[in-house]
């Protein structure tokens, strides 16, 4: 099963939740955001083997610093606010970033 490619379509809960079927062999009728990962049978190991994932598939890097994710929906807006972080960084830095007119003059 291959992952579905982000767009204005497929939500970052879509994309978590592909990654919890293909990997974790999860029904994906119980990956609802309620659902706490320690009910769908992640121990901390297999949490910690997701966020490898996660940051691999969203292009993002968690901190070191656990954060409590007890649930899908803890977990997918976690990672919408550190692409929304992470990602808005990287375009400041694009030397395009300002519009393609280069850098700014006094």
């Amino acid at each position: 099963m291959e992952l579905p490619a982000q767009n204005a379509m497929t939500t970052t809960f879509e994309r978590l939740s592909a990654i919890l079927v293909k990997d974790y062999k999860l029904a994906p009728e119980a990956l609802v955001p309620e659902a706490t990962l320690e009910s769908l049978g992640i121990d901390s190991l297999a949490a910690a083997e997701l966020l490898f994932s996660a940051e691999d598939v969203f292009r993002i890097a968690f901190p070191p610093e656990p954060v409590p994710l007890p649930t899908l929906g803890d977990v997918a807006a976690y990672i919408d606010g550190l692409i929304a972080q992470q990602h808005a960084g990287e375009a400041a830095a694009r030397p395009d970033a300002h519009g393609g007119r280069g850098p700014a003059r006094p």
